[in-house]
């Protein structure tokens, strides 16, 4: 069974959101072994500098890095510049991935100022939602959503119709 890793940048605050992304784990169990692996988020000041956002960028990917392993899994980071997919794509890189012997995959989002350059290099595939942009939070749940939508058209659910 493939195993399926959310990982991320801080913790949900608002309990609807929590609530949804049980749901959608909870939904997966049937597919996947899915995990979600929440990273503390790096603490700046309330107006922080160019500096102070490099260093928290750079920090929160080194907790990133510090999670993945490029030689077992698939790792997939959640950036703007990444490409945008349909569901049924998003499906089929699913799919692919496991027929090319990978049993794991990353997706990785990062903190409110986005992921390192070295989590970028690191990851094998970028892959962006949309070009709008959503509340960090949400991501989460979107991405979750996504996932199950992916594994509901490879296993030719209703779901998706």
């Amino acid at each position: 069974m493939l195993s399926v890793n959310i990982i991320c940048v801080g913790k949900l605050k608002e309990k609807y959101l929590q609530m949804a992304c049980d749901e959608y784990i909870k939904r997966l169990g049937a597919f996947c072994k899915i995990k979600v692996l929440e990273l503390n988020e790096y603490k700046v000041p309330s107006n922080p500098s160019q500096s102070h956002i490099d260093k928290c960028i750079v920090s929160e990917g080194e907790m990133i890095l510090g999670k993945i392993n490029s030689q077992s899994s698939y790792n997939i980071a959640m950036c703007i510049e990444g490409k945008m997919l349909s569901s049924e794509k998003l499906a089929e890189k699913f799919n692919d991935i496991s027929l090319n012997g990978k049993s794991e995959i990353n997706l990785i989002i990062g903190g409110s100022f986005g992921l390192s350059e070295d989590v970028k290099k690191k990851s094998d595939f970028k892959l962006s939602m949309s070009p709008m942009t959503f509340p960090h939070q949400l991501a989460r749940v979107m991405l979750l959503e996504q996932i199950y939508r992916a594994f509901q058209i490879n296993n030719n659910g209703k779901y998706h119709k």
